[in-house]
């Protein structure tokens, strides 16, 4: 055993009864970049204003003809895939807007559509959705 004056002899950096300085807090992380809304593609954003006006007109006026189904499905595919990628990066906005022209039969006829081209029921989307908490 070795007294208090050796020890602080061997190890100068340690002297008895002084406590060690405390040390610089760590430094946060910085945070994840979060994914910037809409702005970043106006041209895109703006002609698909413009035909969802178009849509809707043509669709006032009667004509159900607007869009050919090859049409159609291309534009559901796309926006079914902008929806879920807005989704899934965690900006949570809503499939349609609060206040829409939009009827719930016409929902209950859009979802049934997207299921039945996805082959899936009404008993798997309510599952998944307790799964996930969507």
């Amino acid at each position: 055993m070795s007294s208090p004056r050796t020890a602080a002899a061997k190890n100068p950096q340690k002297t008895p009864h002084k406590t060690a300085p405390k040390a610089a807090p760590r430094a946060k992380p910085p945070a994840p970049p979060v994914a910037k809304p809409a702005a970043t593609n106006t041209t895109a954003s703006a002609a698909a204003t413009s035909l969802a006006a178009d849509i809707e007109r043509s669709l006032a006026d009667g004509r159900i003809d607007t869009l050919t189904p090859q049409a159609l499905q291309a534009l559901m595919a796309a926006i079914c895939k902008a929806y879920a990628a807005q989704i899934e990066a965690g900006n949570p906005i809503a499939a349609l807007a609060q206040r829409t022209t939009v009827t719930p039969t016409e929902v209950m006829v859009t979802a049934s559509g997207l299921l039945r081209a996805a082959n899936l029921a009404v008993f798997e989307l309510g599952m998944w959705q307790s799964w996930t908490g969507r």
